[in-house]
């Protein structure tokens, strides 16, 4: 894969769940355990690709992803929602926020990397 991937996530564990998962694909994975945090290195860095907890503290993840969108530098970047918010509608909520995409938690650790390669060729 070899894509440049930010995973914003309060989670420590999954933080380093996902980093394991992505460096196995050569991936160099950027973490932020907060919304400004993320944003901060999202400019910095100008990844291929964000993953976005919802669940964040002080600004969540639909907000994040309203705020990321209205970037002109990062516009064209896709933001997948990886969350725990499964109930009827929290797919299309994510979508509605501005994420690309949506992949429901807990991990499917064989599945994650086919999911953000089929992310990253829709990106063209």
């Amino acid at each position: 894969m070899g894509a440049k991937i930010l995973y914003i996530e309060d989670n420590a564990d999954n933080r380093l769940l996902v980093r394991r998962i992505l460096m196995v694909e050569d991936c160099e994975v950027f973490e932020a355990a907060t919304g400004v945090e993320g944003i901060a290195l999202a400019v910095r860095v100008r990844p291929d690709l964000i993953l976005m907890d919802m669940n964040l503290p002080s600004v969540d993840g639909y907000e994040l992803t309203r705020r990321v969108r209205q970037i002109p530098d990062l516009q064209d970047i896709p933001i997948i929602a990886m969350t725990a918010n499964v109930m009827h509608g929290d797919r299309e909520k994510t979508l509605e926020a501005g994420c690309d995409g949506y992949i429901p938690k807990p991990i499917d650790v064989d599945d994650l990397p086919r999911q953000i390669q089929r992310f990253l060729a829709a990106k063209g």
